[in-house]
């Protein structure tokens, strides 16, 4: 059994400086106890009070009533420390009932579970016998040889019975033995030095990859016993302790009935089997019989060690698997996770959040009731101080009256303490953070919108918990760290996470600022100022969206009234914005507002937009009805042209020109292809509709709520459905061919709702089982990166990292200046005449990295935590910025959990994703051509080609490039030819950007020869060629294959 050593006796138990868990051995167990337990009784059912020598016997574990004993001679604290002569019971306190251990002495040795069926097994690795034959030989199936003598057997070998009985019919007399004793003798021969010597040679010398590997994991358990001093042996148990009777209670209930630890009924087992097994070697019993008691004795030791660790659990009333002292420990809800790590907080509350729009974005409305309970302590101190109430219970009576003062007094309170505010799951660290509260009605707590993308909190019923920082410290830190005004950039990636999520302020801020040209009736109107075209609108002499002119800063600007009431809330810093604003312009304004001018200004800032934008969004309407969406014409012509393209590719496969393969491959791009022009076609006819103020394209367009591919499924077609499978490779098969044409709006036919329910099924599925997934995935990363956090300024490394823009093909996906903004640069910028852009050591601000950009450097040489030489953690330089401040990190920022957090928190995001497109296959349509992505001449590298009668200059190489360059001869771009490409261009031709370099069919693979003549097969034979018969086309097709059985 495990054993908690403190590093000093002599203290008291709860002051340690550490805590080892090792193994006891049976004289531990024994000195721990205060006396054997013999029975399986627990308490008399009459008397209630505990049998002798049973699972709660008073003389092993202490009396059941402060100083007294249980046969009633000794009562009061007069005699404490008094043993009993007639019932041995000590005269002292219950509490040592939570305290004093028992044990039970086992009459045939058993070995511990967790040492034998953990991985790696730990008696396996040192026996060196694999799992299933210990197995084998601790459940009493087969015998072990101990010593050969002249027996051809091996030692360690395992024999059954009719094997033993054929070696000894031949005179052969192996020492044998089967159960936990033959693994107990095993492990008392075992020289932990020798063996240790042993493998370390066997390490040394074995060239076998896998041998050296097993050598290695033995050595780790070896070393791990030479270094602890415990014995091997110990593994193999003579006796159990028995925890003590409070830590498994006994609870008498109404009715007669008993309501008991699972632990009792698993002692119980174990004590019963235990019982009957010493009475059967008593009175010699046959062997078979003792054999299976002794293997009953073992399995009920496994059981309440770690039930259903091995067999089948042990099951209580109503199917219910027992609670073993592993399932105690284990665990979310187990001893440490649940106990020791998880904390019940007092000075807390719970509620219901409802949305607090006229908030400022640092408060939070808390319900009186819940406030005046949360500072209880502090409005009576209070009402102690002004002299109102003379003791605390008179305070009491007065708060719980709640009298007019107590409001003024709780008002008086709050006004400078935060409180906190928390929702689970807290996937990252802005799930916690300080509000001021303010005082209002009803039960809910108010939350101001904007703060609920950092929470993911809606107002669906969501509750949130109310934390009361208490010491100064503390209140402190909340208002300086944890204030929702210092939160207001992701701690990942920088982004303002205020505006993750703010559909009615965009779709607000989008209406104000949109133009309708209709509503100028020909008419130009011209303004001297933002004053007089304002006034002219409130008159109701023109329109919020009536294109004027009006001069702004000595300049004739073309605009709107509704974007200069928008200019009204920027601050000026940020100059005047002409265009409708969507999602990422409010996104990127915040950002730079922030930048500029710091967290309180950008706080008040986001709540006059939040403001506006709600007004705005208010007066627009926007709703949504059948008849906003509209169906384009172009969509029968589309359809049809699709089906005749699917057609021909049929006749291909029914023709034997394409395989099957390809054939499916071809239909999905079409189908995928298809989609696309549909969904451009719906989001065009939307533009055009109601001269883009559509309700439908109002949302999509300005980022509000939907995507295109939702839009695409209520007026265009849903498209191509994904196949229920586990995979998702998106390989062959896992889309369905059949696409389904119709949309939302035109209605689903029987078939394609049938298709579709496919899909729709499998996200809420997903949904259910990804979270948890996600969830464990977070918990692990935290666990290996929790460790690094910024220990120094700088590690003065002269390692880094070359970074570059990333790139899919010619495709950017990720700029230069957004992956090296907030790093430090390594070695100097430099641009193509050598003049330095930015100096080596300087943190990279957003302007700096956007002139690298400008001045045309591909990449630059930046610190990274990959190359830090910091001996603990990383350093400041090599990390950079801290994301979350937008200023350089600071050392004790604990990066790694921080990290953890920043991948585990969208992670657990993503797995919603499905619900929401519901289950519409999303691939990709391959290109059958590459277009030049800028002008410039053409330089071809590696470019094998041959003359194509037919189709032109085709590609016969598989590693060649086209490069596009400038006019001073640099490489602009390089895109990848592959075989079997036709060429549109040739080598040192200037194109402009667009034109097309080459084409190919990305589903046909295909080999090309590049000299003509006659085809012959060498050693080609029945063997490696199959031929195979299509029933579907009626034609043979032959292909190779690998032959397996040949010798060379």
């Amino acid at each position: 059994m495990p054993v908690l050593q403190t590093a000093n006796a002599s203290r008291k138990p709860t002051d340690f400086d550490s805590i080892r868990i090792q193994l006891a051995s049976p004289e531990t167990i024994r000195a721990w106890s205060q006396g054997e337990v013999t029975k399986p009784e627990t308490i008399n059912y009459r008397s209630f009070k505990p049998e002798r020598d049973g699972l709660f016997c008073e003389r092993i574990f202490g009396p059941v009533k402060d100083w007294n004993c249980h046969c009633g001679k000794y009562k009061g604290i007069r005699y404490r420390g008094v043993v009993c002569d007639r019932c041995g019971v000590e005269v002292t306190q219950v509490k040592v009932r939570r305290e004093r251990l028992g044990h039970i002495e086992l009459a045939v040795q058993v070995s511990h579970i967790w040492y034998f069926k953990s991985l790696p097994s730990r008696i396996g690795a040192l026996l060196d016998i694999s799992m299933r034959n210990l197995e084998r030989i601790l459940y009493y199936e087969s015998y072990v040889v101990i010593d050969p003598r002249d027996a051809p057997v091996e030692k360690l070998g395992l024999l059954t019975e009719e094997e033993l009985f054929e070696i000894q019919e031949e005179g052969g007399d192996p020492e044998v033995e089967m159960g936990a004793p033959a693994v107990r003798r095993l492990l008392e021969e075992i020289d932990i030095e020798e063996l240790s010597a042993e493998l370390r040679t066997l390490v040394r010398m074995e060239s076998s990859i896998q041998r050296k590997q097993e050598a290695l994991k033995r050595l780790k358990v070896v070393e791990a016993f030479r270094q602890s001093e415990n014995r091997p042996e110990w593994m193999i148990l003579d006796n159990i302790p028995v925890i003590p009777p409070d830590l498994r209670p006994l609870v008498p209930l109404e009715g007669g009935r008993f309501a008991t630890s699972d632990l009792n009924d698993l002692y119980r087992r174990v004590i019963n089997r235990n019982n009957r097994l010493k009475k059967l070697i008593n009175i010699k019993a046959p062997e078979v019989i003792l054999r299976n008691e002794k293997r009953m004795l073992q399995e009920a030791v496994d059981a309440l060690f770690d039930n259903g660790r091995r067999s089948r659990a042990v099951r209580g009333d109503g199917n219910r698997s027992l609670k073993s002292l592993s399932d105690l420990l284990k665990g979310k809800q187990g001893r440490f996770r649940q106990n020791l790590l998880g904390k019940r907080v007092d000075y807390s509350g719970r509620s219901v959040i409802v949305v607090g729009p006229e908030l400022k974005l640092y408060q939070c409305g808390l319900p009186k009731g819940m406030a005046l309970e949360l500072f209880k302590p502090f409005v009576i101190k209070k009402l102690e101080e002004k002299g109102l109430v003379q003791t605390v219970k008179s305070a009491k009576k007065l708060v719980e009256r709640e009298r007019p003062e107590v409001w003024d007094i709780l008002e008086e309170i709050i006004r400078d303490h935060c409180v906190l505010l928390n929702r689970a799951p807290t996937l990252h660290k802005l799930g916690i953070q300080a509000f001021q509260p303010i005082l209002v009605e009803g039960k809910a707590i108010r939350l101001h919108p904007l703060v609920c993308a950092a929470f993911n909190a809606d107002f669906d019923g969501d509750q949130m918990a109310v934390h009361v920082p208490l010491s100064f410290e503390s209140q402190i830190e909340a208002r300086l760290l944890m204030l929702s005004t210092n939160n207001i950039l992701k701690p990942a990636d920088g982004e303002p996470v205020i505006m993750d999520n703010p559909q009615d302020i965009v779709l607000g801020s989008y209406y104000l600022t949109k133009v309708r040209f209709s509503e100028a009736g020909g008419v130009e109107r011209t303004f001297a100022n933002k004053t007089e075209a304002v006034a002219a609108f409130e008159g109701g002499r023109i329109t919020l969206h009536q294109p004027v002119v009006v001069r702004i800063d000595d300049e004739m600007m073309n605009t709107t009234v509704g974007r200069l009431l928008f200019n009204e809330v920027l601050p000026e810093e940020i100059g005047f914005i002409n265009r409708t604003v969507d999602k990422g312009d409010i996104k990127r304004i915040t950002a730079k507002v922030h930048r500029l001018l710091g967290n309180r200004r950008t706080a008040e800032f986001v709540d006059q937009l939040k403001n506006m934008g709600y007004h705005y969004a208010t007066l627009a309407g926007v709703s949504i009805a059948v008849d906003d969406v509209v169906v384009p014409d172009t969509k029968t012509k589309l359809i049809d042209g699709a089906l005749k393209e699917v057609e021909k590719v049929r006749d291909q496969y029914a023709n034997g020109i394409i395989t099957d393969g390809e054939r499916y491959n071809k239909i999905i791009d079409i189908w995928t292809h298809t989609t696309s022009e549909v969904s451009r076609a719906v989001q065009g006819t939307l533009e055009e509709a109601e001269e883009g103020f559509n309700s439908v394209y109002v949302m999509k367009d300005s980022g509000a709520r939907g995507s295109e591919d939702q839009i695409k499924q209520l007026g265009g077609m849903r498209g191509l459905m994904n196949k229920p499978q586990k995979k998702l490779t998106g390989a062959v098969g896992e889309i369905i061919e059949t696409p389904i044409i119709a949309s939302f709006k035109e209605g689903l036919s029987v078939l394609e709702y049938f298709i579709s329910t496919h899909g729709a099924r499998k996200g809420l599925a997903d949904t259910a089982l990804k979270t948890a997934e996600a969830g464990y995935l977070t918990r692990r990363m935290v666990d290996v990166a929790q460790d690094v956090v910024i220990s120094e300024e700088d590690c003065m490394t002269s390692q880094g990292l070359k970074i570059g823009a990333l790139k899919d093909g010619e495709e950017v996906i990720e700029p230069l200046a957004d992956r090296i903004v907030g790093r430090v640069l390594q070695d100097d910028a430099l641009d193509a005449d050598k003049n330095v852009v930015a100096h080596a050591g300087i943190l990279l601000e957003e302007e700096d990295a956007n002139r690298i950009a400008q001045a045309g450097i591909e990449e630059v040489h930046i610190r990274s935590v990959l190359t830090c030489e910091s001996e603990r953690g990383v350093c400041i330089k090599c990390y950079g910025r801290n994301m979350g401040t937008g200023r350089e990190v600071n050392v004790g920022e604990a990066v790694g959990v921080v990290a953890a957090q920043s991948i585990g928190e969208p992670g657990t995001q993503l797995t919603l994703r499905t619900f929401h497109i519901g289950g519409t296959a999303s691939r990709i349509a391959e290109q059958s051509q590459i277009t030049a992505r800028r002008a410039g001449r053409v330089q071809f590298s590696n470019v094998d080609t041959v003359q194509n009668p037919t189709a032109g200059v085709t590609v016969v190489g598989r590693n060649g490039e086209i490069g596009l360059l400038d006019e001073q001869n640099r490489v602009r771009s390089s895109i990848a030819t592959p075989y079997g490409a036709v060429l549109k261009v040739e080598n040192e031709e200037q194109v402009e950007m667009g034109d097309v370099l080459y084409e190919w069919d990305p589903y046909n693979n295909v080999i090309l020869t590049d000299r003509p003549g006659r085809i012959r097969f060498t050693d080609i034979n029945k063997e490696t060629m199959r031929e195979e018969f299509d029933e579907s086309t009626g034609l043979s097709v032959r292909s190779i294959v690998q032959q397996r059985d040949r010798s060379l």
